[in-house]
């Protein structure tokens, strides 16, 4: 457990700087010649709770799918980095691979008969049916974060203001999207779902979510998800929100976090 509170204290201050670096930037105005440009800011979204289920507190929820009736969720921390499924409404977990004890497991996502898992600083990508079997694992050349697909290509986030086109079959990247909110890099984005034609985006260490257009990169909306998980339902080791997945037949948009107890199914208010 040591080595592990290492890990994520180190990933969290290299992320704090980023974010104290983040906030000078964006406090300074841009500018064209003599002029001020003016970006328009985001929508802002609120959300009303239509259902709760049960979520396995020992799960560091990492991804989060919903495919064909199933939940497919990817765990993280090393020594406990599995890929699993869990049954809506009794929270049962059928835990279908465990990752090497070393590994730091990150997004998943389901694209035709495969499953796809990140990892974090190994920069792995292994690839599995959907028994759990692994078929290949591949190594990247950078960290893995948030993973999802559009049904034809994955797109991965690494934690910075970019998200990646990744071609299914060879794992390599296609090209990039640069995000940004009102004209300003957007980074920390973490876990990701394509909902009806847009990424919806976890910004890492806060309780928001962003909704990207993928052909331009622009944050068309934001959700405040605070008070989402209530604070009677918190411990000390509840950690933040993380964890997108739709229900596209029943347009069910559900949300979790790490080691969250519940998962809830949100409707957005506009």
């Amino acid at each position: 457990m040591f080595p592990n509170i290492l890990l994520i204290m180190r990933k969290e201050l290299i992320l704090f700087l980023a974010m104290i670096f983040s906030v000078a930037c964006a406090s300074q105005p841009k500018r064209s010649g003599d002029s001020v440009v003016r970006v328009a800011a985001p929508e802002q979204w609120g959300y009303s709770v239509k259902a709760t289920y049960p979520h396995p507190v020992d799960s560091y929820t990492q991804g989060l799918q919903y495919v064909d009736g199933k939940l497919w969720e990817g765990t993280g921390l090393e020594g406990q980095s599995r890929l699993q499924t869990i049954d809506l409404a009794t929270g049962e977990v059928q835990v279908l691979a465990h990752l090497p004890n070393q590994q730091f497991g990150e997004g998943i996502t389901v694209l035709g008969d495969k499953v796809y898992q990140l990892t974090w600083t190994d920069r792995k990508v292994h690839v599995y049916d959907r028994e759990g079997n692994r078929l290949r694992s591949v190594t990247r050349s950078g960290e893995g974060w948030g993973l999802t697909t559009d049904g034809e290509w994955l797109y991965l986030s690494d934690g910075s203001d970019k998200i990646f086109k990744v071609n299914p079959e060879t794992l390599r990247n296609e090209s990039y999207i640069s995000v940004k909110r009102a004209g300003e890099a957007v980074d920390f984005l973490n876990e990701l779902e394509w909902i009806d034609g847009k990424i919806w985006a976890n910004i890492y260490l806060s309780d928001e979510i962003v909704v990207i257009n993928p052909a331009t990169g622009v944050v068309e909306a934001v959700i405040d998800c605070q008070g989402l998980l209530p604070e009677s339902e918190r411990d000390v080791n509840t950690d933040v929100l993380n964890g997108i997945a739709y229900d596209q037949e029943q347009r069910r948009i559900l949300l979790t976090g790490k080691r969250w107890s519940k998962i809830y199914h949100i409707e957005v208010v506009k």
